[in-house]
């Protein structure tokens, strides 16, 4: 991967896990990071399983959407199974 590829990522990943802080609360930027990477794999799971596409014009703002939405799932299961 390229260096700006996964700065991308990163900041994709910060962004969705601030997000979800928002939502479900939490944060910190260590956590943020690890949560919306996860919630971007979960989020584009579900979102492939269920059929849904999502259209916002702009693909970095499609995948902070899925991201976030992943990551609160994360969280929410974390927090029952804990």
């Amino acid at each position: 991967m390229e260096t700006e590829a996964i700065l991308i990522w990163v900041a994709i990943g910060i962004i969705a896990g601030w997000l979800a802080s928002i939502l479900v609360g939490g944060g910190g930027l260590i956590r943020y990071l690890i949560t919306g990477i996860i919630g971007a794999f979960v989020g584009g799971f579900i979102f492939k399983f269920v059929g849904i596409n999502i259209d916002l014009g702009n693909a970095y703002l499609n995948e902070i959407l899925v991201a976030a939405i992943g990551a609160v799932v994360v969280v929410l299961i974390a927090r029952i199974l804990a």
